[in-house]
């Protein structure tokens, strides 16, 4: 991820987000392995204190999942722990890991 350029590669492939969809993963990235808290979102990417819409973060997570190649059924990279929060995976996964912009 380049946050500065706000582009995302996996592997050598780039992938195309959306404005918010690139706010979302980079507020999980910059926190990869820790749970961040819905009403953390809301407030770092959404920018409001309230919820506009229950399902926001879930629409938004459903499209960023869907461009990475990480199902919703079975989550690898972004993980959801009932009751807490997301959490952007890091570790031995070869997706996580390649997430990052190409070198070279």
């Amino acid at each position: 991820m380049d946050p500065v350029a706000r582009r995302v590669w996996r592997a050598d492939e780039e992938i195309v987000l959306s404005r918010k969809e690139f706010d979302l993963l980079h507020a999980l990235m910059s926190r990869a392995g820790e749970v961040v808290s819905r009403a953390d979102l809301m407030r770092d990417v959404w920018h409001t204190s309230f919820w506009t819409s229950s399902k926001t973060i879930d629409v938004h997570l459903g499209w960023v999942r869907r461009k990475l190649g990480d199902p919703s059924r079975d989550p690898r990279l972004i993980t959801t722990l009932r009751g807490r929060g997301l959490r952007f995976e890091v570790g031995d996964l070869d997706a996580a890991s390649s997430t990052t912009a190409p070198t070279g």
